[in-house]
């Protein structure tokens, strides 16, 4: 059997109508750091990677892209369609997390607390879907 060689996450990318207002909007609510800027030519997309500690997300911006639709912007509805949901992120405790979010008014649009965990997704300034889990602590 062959072994499979080492990986680890790098990146989530999204694409958003706004390339500044995304840079903002990551910046403001969650802490990301302009990375840096690029041009795909190949997709004509103007591109910028935002970092936070290891974790990173690549923002598009492409010229005549559709609006993400409707049903696409809640967790329960967006999983009736395929293809890729979200990412999720770990937060400590899911309650603090969720204040601060409130209070940098950002769009919470759905959260979970059921026994087998918690968490919450909230949208960014474009609608995409983004889950924090509060991980079970062992009883």
């Amino acid at each position: 059997m062959t072994t499979i060689p080492e990986f680890s996450f790098h990146h989530g990318g999204v694409s958003v109508p706004d390339l500044d207002a995304a840079i903002t909007w990551y910046g403001e609510t969650l802490g990301f750091e302009l990375e840096r800027n690029f041009f795909i030519e190949a997709a004509n997309a103007h591109v910028a990677m935002v970092k936070r500690g290891p974790l990173r997300f690549e923002l598009f911006e492409v010229a005549g892209a559709a609006p993400l639709p409707e049903e696409r912007r809640h967790p329960p509805s967006d999983v009736k369609t395929h293809g890729n949901k979200h990412v999720a992120f770990v937060v400590e405790d899911l309650d603090a997390f969720l204040a601060v979010m409130e209070a940098k008014r950002a769009d919470v649009s759905f959260v979970v607390r059921e026994k087998f965990g918690k968490g919450c997704f909230i949208r960014d300034c474009a609608g995409n879907l983004i889950e924090f889990v509060e991980e079970s602590r062992p009883s």
